[in-house]
């Protein structure tokens, strides 16, 4: 009997979460996983469309449910493992309900492909009499470039005995000028895994960020922040490029003054870092929190200068930065 998977390899972290400003203090790990599903239940119709649009056209939307965590054991039962996500949807073809499964995966895992077969033959057992289909999708999203196996095949000569073959997206493959024109707004989220170069680096933050310019007026204050909050994941901040874009995006786009800064509130996260840098000099937890305040103060007043040099009154810059007016003109005047 031939069988035939992916080579054995070793598993690895391939993208390290959270970076230590030194040895002593570190980054909290960014919520990857979590964020990732909340985006796929939020967005799953957004999701399907965007990559794999012949089965959007096969689904009723308006049937969509996400359904409760399942516990699944190995052949063996060595592992339990739940679930990522499992929603319930229309089928049109069949006029049936289906399920699908989603499993994001940020790193190497080894025989993921035979864990994927698992997955699905515990779901068949459990609802094969309430469910015409199941279709497992694996979303890959390490940062290197690589070749997911994505069948389990057992064959004798001239004869099939199982073929098995999930859905897959491995983002670092895709090419993010597909998308940059996109209005989707998993689209946007995702543009910072997809594939570019060094060099494409900032070409890539600013798609993204005019990608949230158009599609921040069909999404609620909720959602929009969700898709923000996971780009944030994958982005690495630049202060004096994200200046730069900042500037270049309000020479575009002259009546989306506030939007803009809406989009990036430097003032906190520039400050925030640059706090917790003095901070960590002085060595003493007094000396932090005093960093931090004193790093938010000068983000704030830089913000401001620039704000100024723009021609915007205190009390416009005030309302842009949900800061009260007296505040900004004591900030003015130091």
């Amino acid at each position: 009997m031939a069988y035939k998977g992916a080579n054995d390899g070793e598993q690895m972290q391939s993208n390290k979460e959270g970076q230590g400003i030194d040895q002593k203090i570190k980054k909290a790990p960014l919520p990857h996983d979590e964020a990732f599903k909340k985006l796929l239940q939020t967005f799953f119709a957004e999701f399907i469309a965007l990559f794999f649009p012949e089965l959007d056209r096969l689904l009723d939307h308006s049937h969509t449910r996400l359904l409760m965590q399942e516990q699944l054991v190995d052949i063996v039962g060595e592992e339990a493992k739940h679930l990522d996500l499992l929603l319930e949807t229309k089928y049109t073809v069949l006029d049936a309900y289906v399920l699908i499964h989603f499993e994001p995966q940020s790193y190497k895992k080894k025989l993921f492909h035979e864990r994927m077969f698992i997955y699905f033959s515990r779901l068949f057992e459990r609802h094969r009499k309430e469910h015409k289909l199941i279709i497992p999708i694996a979303i890959f999203t390490s940062d290197q470039i690589r070749d997911e196996p994505d069948t389990l095949l057992m064959a004798i000569p001239e004869h099939d005995i199982l073929r098995f073959q999930f859905l897959k997206v491995e983002l670092r493959k895709q090419d993010w000028r597909r998308f940059m024109e996109s209005d989707n707004p998993v689209a946007a989220a995702l543009l910072a895994k997809m594939g570019y170069t060094k060099k494409e680096a900032r070409e890539v933050r600013l798609a993204y960020l005019r990608m949230i310019l158009r599609i921040r007026k069909k999404l609620d204050d909720a959602r929009l922040a969700l898709i923000m909050s996971v780009a944030d994941i994958y982005f690495q901040p630049d202060r004096e490029q994200d200046e730069a874009i900042l500037l270049e995006l309000s020479e575009l786009y002259p009546e989306e003054g506030e939007a803009i800064m809406e989009l990036m509130p430097a003032w906190k996260r520039w400050g925030y870092e640059e706090g917790i840098e003095r901070g960590i000099e002085q060595g003493i937890e007094k000396g932090i929190e005093q960093g931090i305040e004193q790093g938010i103060e000068k983000g704030k007043e830089e913000i401001i200068r620039k704000f100024l040099n723009k021609g915007f009154s205190p009390a416009e810059i005030a309302d842009t930065l949900e800061l009260p007016v007296g505040e900004v003109l004591k900030l003015i005047k130091q």
